[in-house]
C-alpha cells in the first residue's frame, strides 16, 4: 500500500485481451510524481492500449491499475478529470482560432468563464500569441500549432498529462523548445507520460519502458540502459530490444 500511495501511476499484472489476442501481457510499472516517464516500443507493441486504458478509455481485462489514486476499473470519470492529453494526430480545432480553442476546452473542462478569461490571457503573454490569438489553427505554423496543443492540455492543471508523439514532424529547433516546455511543467510537480519514435528526445526522459510484442522488456533510467546494453544511445538500445539488432 506505501509503494501504491507514492506514486502517481501505480500498474501491477495489467492484461489486457481482444478475443484470444494478449495487447498487455502482465505490465508492472510506477510513474511518480513531476516524473518525466517515456513509453517506447514498435508499432504493434501494446502502447496504445495501455495509455487508453491509463486515460480510462478501455477497460483492462485483469490487474491492479490506479491512475492519480483513482481505480482504473472503477473510477475511470475521475481519472479523465484529473488528466490532460495531447495526441499527434488531433489536439485542436483548425477552424477555430486561437482564443476560441482556448475557451472551448476551458469549458469542457469545467473552468469558469471568468477564470478562463483570466487563464487565456496569461496563456497568450507566455506563448509570446497576442499577435495571433484570433488566427485560424489551421494557418499557424506546425510548432506553434503543438506549443499551444500542450499547453491547452495542461490548461486545467492536471496531475498528469500524457503525450501520444507530440512532436511527429516538427523542427529539431522546435522540438527542442517544446521539450523545454514539458521540463518547466514538470519541475512544478506536474506528471509527464510520453511516447515518441525520437530516440534522442527518449533520452530527455527520467525513465523509460520500452515494450516489445506486449511486455515490457527493459525498464530505468536513460544512462543505465544504454549501459546495460553497451550502446552510446538510446536508439542502440531500442534496437537490439525492439529489432533485434546488435
Amino acid at each position: 500500500m506505501q509503494e501504491e500511495t507514492e506514486n502517481i501511476i501505480y500498474v501491477r499484472d495489467l492484461v489486457k485481451k481482444f478475443g484470444n489476442f494478449v495487447a498487455n501481457d502482465h505490465l508492472s510499472f510506477e510513474v511518480k510524481k513531476g516524473e518525466i516517464f517515456g513509453f517506447l516500443g514498435a508499432n504493434g507493441a501494446g502502447k496504445t492500449t495501455t495509455i487508453r486504458i491509463l486515460c480510462g478509455l478501455s477497460s483492462p481485462t485483469s490487474g491492479e491499475i490506479k491512475v492519480a489514486g483513482f481505480d482504473a476499473f472503477k473510477e475511470t470519470e475521475k481519472i479523465k478529470r484529473n488528466i490532460g492529453y495531447m495526441s499527434q494526430k488531433f489536439s485542436l480545432y483548425e477552424d477555430l482560432t486561437v482564443t476560441e480553442n482556448i475557451r472551448f476546452y476551458g469549458g469542457i473542462y469545467g473552468i469558469s468563464r471568468k477564470e478562463i478569461k483570466v487563464r487565456t490571457q496569461i496563456l497568450l503573454e507566455k506563448l509570446k500569441f497576442e499577435e495571433v490569438k484570433n488566427t485560424l489553427i489551421k494557418d499557424l505554423p506546425l510548432g506553434w500549432r503543438q506549443k499551444l496543443a500542450f499547453s491547452v492540455a495542461i490548461f486545467h492543471q492536471p496531475k498528469i498529462v500524457f503525450l501520444d508523439e507530440p512532436t511527429g514532424g516538427v523542427d529539431p529547433i522546435t522540438r527542442r523548445q517544446f521539450w523545454e516546455m514539458i521540463y518547466e511543467e514538470a519541475h512544478n510537480g506536474m506528471t509527464i507520460f510520453v511516447t515518441t519514435h525520437y530516440m534522442d528526445e527518449a533520452e530527455y526522459c527520467d525513465r523509460i519502458s520500452i515494450m516489445v510484442e506486449g511486455k515490457i522488456a527493459a525498464l530505468d533510467t536513460p544512462l543505465n540502459l544504454m549501459k546495460e546494453y553497451e550502446t552510446k544511445n538510446m536508439e542502440g538500445v531500442f534496437l537490439k530490444l525492439a529489432r533485434n539488432i546488435e
